[in-house]
């Protein structure tokens, strides 16, 4: 259940210097609306500098499709968690057009630390310039901070939460509709949905969400869900089955997560060894990044989990309740009908690749159509690695899509 991958931050680094003199601008706008509470423009950002970021970032993509210049606001908005009313957070990019634009809801990776919320990040980083370089075609570009990021700061993040996840994302895209009628941008209607890591699992939480709910106003095309852990309770054995993990944070991370959302009265001591358990609330503060928090745990399974859970979870009558929420969360339950591309890299160790293959197995078995999802191979690529080939693919399928 991975953070956030960082986009190519080695190689980008330098371009700053010489581009993005946009001016700053700040704008209020009065909370009128259902779901949109209020908009801060953080920028304006010209096509061709977005041309020339794009053009030097080493993504193998034409550049000739970013013709508008787009202004990038940072949004607060209604939404609900556990039944009350929350204001959430969230980017969105508007394309300078007259013309009727589509919407791409892009949601990111496992994030920790408050500083890496999108909508808190400074509008020249490079996770915000490749934000808005999506609307420069011709599409209003939405990214979620989450709950628990952002506007939202005093809630734990839900951390693979379906129905928590989902709703954030949706009641961001009505408010993106609404900004996009008080700026006179038209909005076709036309929805995209794409995401990587926990964005995957988010991505693809939503587009189960529109077809069984629906969505006023939006006409689904199709979802792009990359790399997540959809079957949450097969991560939890994949996790179970290794010596050493890497990333010990996702396990402490979805413990809490499940443990606050489900007010479950059972300690943190019944999962982890008693060191770790002690530390683990204090470590989600939102002060530290998920590199911190590996620091200050272990990545030996068996010194993380204490043995009943990791022998037992699945026969031991007290842990049943924990196998049930990992089965709830999971997004087995249903068939897409409409197009759905999963992408995973096969040599992906982190949220393992044979995670996105159970469920593109499990879903088929579903009675969805081989015509209507899609699961491509990343050919040798990490959890990090691929990233970049993920996006290269998806930008011209969705162009040829509008």
């Amino acid at each position: 259940m991975p953070r956030n991958v960082k986009f190519f931050r080695s190689f980008l680094t330098f371009i700053f210097a010489i581009f993005l003199v946009a001016c700053h601008q700040q704008e209020e706008i009065k909370p009128t609306a259902l779901s949109l509470v209020n908009s801060n423009k953080a920028r304006l950002f010209l096509a061709s500098d977005l041309r020339l970021f794009v053009g030097l970032s080493g993504l193998n993509v034409s550049t000739a499709s970013l013709k508008y210049d787009v202004s990038l606001y940072k949004v607060n908005y209604n939404t609900t968690f556990k039944g009350q009313k929350v204001i959430a957070s969230g980017l969105v990019a508007m394309p300078e057009t007259s013309g009727a634009v589509g919407m791409i809801c892009f949601q990111h990776g496992t994030i920790a630390s408050h500083t890496e919320a999108p909508s808190v990040q400074s509008p020249s980083s490079e996770e915000s310039i490749l934000y808005t370089a999506l609307a420069s075609p011709g599409f209003i570009a939405v990214v979620p901070d989450y709950l628990g990021f952002g506007s939202s700061v005093s809630l734990l993040h839900p951390y693979y939460v379906k129905d928590a996840t989902s709703t954030v994302a949706l009641d961001l895209l009505k408010a993106a509709k609404e900004l996009a009628i008080l700026k006179n941008i038209k909005f076709n209607g036309r929805l995209f949905l794409a995401g990587y890591s926990e964005g995957g699992y988010a991505t693809m939480a939503t587009h189960r969400a529109i077809e069984q709910n629906g969505l006023e106003g939006f006409k689904l095309v199709a979802s792009f869900p990359a790399a997540g852990g959809y079957d949450v309770k097969g991560v939890q054995e994949y996790f179970f089955g290794l010596t050493a993990y890497d990333e010990p944070f996702y396990l402490a991370y979805a413990a809490l997560a499940y443990q606050n959302y489900y007010n479950w009265t059972a300690p943190l001591s019944d999962f982890f060894q008693p060191t770790y358990a002690t530390i683990i609330p204090g470590l989600f503060d939102g002060s530290k990044s998920g590199t911190q928090i590996n620091a200050l745990l272990t990545d030996s399974v068996a010194h993380l989990v204490t043995p009943n859970l990791l022998a037992n979870i699945d026969t031991d009558p007290r842990y049943q309740y924990i196998v049930e929420a990992f089965k709830e969360n999971s997004l087995l339950d249903w068939k897409p009908t409409i197009k759905m591309y999963l992408y995973h890299g096969d040599a992906d160790t982190t949220v393992p690749y044979q995670n996105s293959v159970d469920t593109y197995g499990k879903l088929i078995a579903n009675g969805a159509s081989v015509d209507i999802l899609t699961l491509t191979t990343l050919n040798g690529k990490t959890h990090a690695t691929g990233v970049q080939p993920y996006i290269e693919d998806i930008i011209p399928k969705i162009l040829s899509m509008e």
